[in-house]
């Protein structure tokens, strides 16, 4: 995974600060991944499936909160 596919999902998932909130959802330090965005330290195997989940999870709540809406 690059670093910019890190930000990519991060912002994604937890918007324009979304350094500390997806270490606190990895369970890692801040400096960690900012590291990984950097570049500056390789980003772990597991992380990508870490964040596929994270990804599916808000997913389906997007998609339950659009069929909220259009039930009115």
């Amino acid at each position: 995974m690059s670093p910019e596919l890190l930000a990519r999902c991060g912002s994604a998932l937890f918007g324009p600060t979304w350094q500390s909130d997806l270490s606190r959802a990895l369970n890692v330090s801040d400096r960690t991944v900012r590291r990984w965005a950097a570049g500056d330290t390789a980003i772990p195997a597991g992380v990508t499936n870490e964040l596929r989940s994270l990804l599916s999870k808000r997913s389906l709540e997007v998609a339950d909160l659009i069929k909220a809406l259009d039930a009115g």
